[in-house]
């Protein structure tokens, strides 16, 4: 996002950038911001504006990360492979990917974009945007981008360099529930009952397009139930309920009933309507109320 947004630009290409941004820009203008962030790569976003153009940036380089992770972790041929990191490596045929994004259960976002976003919301939508988890996964981001350091520490004192992880680099941003599948817009997706430890409870439908942000404290517990429609999978298959324990963070909990896989629409002024509702129901930015 500083010294290479060039090649993100080169790889991903103007229009992917461009379908992430709320507000009308034009192409030549978002070139010329990016080559000044090219040549001044360690300034900061002085508009929201500004912001809104680096987020956007900040999905596509994040993307472009993971499609290149997944296409490296791919099956081999005639060779027999052991799960050796857990089962979100899933056993597959040669050439497919092994990451089972159902089975991964915390995602940890590092890099100054994520660890230095003006709302930690922004932080935990743009992982939402970018690596489209799927089913009950928790969300994590590196305080001041401390993990590579601390990775050095473990080799020379191990517990000191896990206690700080856990105290002092890693910020819990709270769980995401994404049901897998596809629907119309408007349709029901999901049904939920969240039961809270002081009693509270909250129950309601989420429909398709939609995404929900639920209060949940940091380090609160508290009993969720999930109901899919019969197209769509939370974890034990489709249409069919789950029951567990969620455990809050700074941002709360995310219900994401957009769709796996995920798209924008291709209408210009109908994919910045929903960006602009997207980022109101998650309390993105200054100026925007829940509709």
């Amino acid at each position: 996002m500083s010294y290479s947004v060039s090649n993100v630009l080169a790889e991903t290409g103007i229009e992917n950038i461009i379908r992430w941004l709320p507000m009308e820009i034009d192409e030549r203008d978002l070139r010329n911001r990016i080559r000044n962030k090219m040549i001044r790569p360690t300034t900061i976003p002085h508009t929201l504006e500004d912001l809104k153009i680096e987020q956007g940036i900040g999905r596509e380089a994040l993307r472009l990360a993971f499609e290149q992770h997944k296409s490296m972790a791919v099956g081999l041929k005639g060779v027999q492979q052991e799960r050796t990191i857990s089962d979100a490596f899933a056993q597959t045929m040669t050439g497919e990917s092994l990451i089972d994004l159902m089975a991964l259960n915390l995602i940890i976002g590092s890099g100054g974009t994520l660890s230095h976003a003006p709302r930690r919301n922004q932080s935990a939508l743009m992982m939402i945007d970018a690596f489209l988890p799927e089913g009950i996964t928790r969300l994590a981001v590196d305080s001041i981008f401390m993990m590579p350091h601390l990775g050095v520490l473990s080799t020379v004192h191990e517990q000191s360099a896990t206690e700080v992880f856990n105290k002092d680099c890693l910020i819990h941003l709270g769980p995401c529930v994404a049901p897998a599948g596809q629907g119309k817009e408007g349709a029901n997706v999901l049904r939920f009952h969240l039961e809270y430890k002081n009693g509270k409870k909250e129950e309601g439908i989420v429909t398709y397009g939609d995404i929900v942000l639920l209060p949940l404290a940091k380090d609160e517990t508290a009993t969720i139930v999930l109901q899919p429609e019969k197209g769509f999978d939370v974890g034990e298959g489709r249409g069919k309920p789950v029951e567990t324990t969620v455990t809050g963070g700074v941002v709360g909990l995310i219900i994401d009933c957009r769709g796996r896989p995920f798209s924008l629409p291709d209408d210009k002024r109908k994919r910045m309507e929903m960006l602009n509702k997207w980022f109101a129901s998650m309390n993105m930015y200054p100026g925007q109320s829940k509709s």
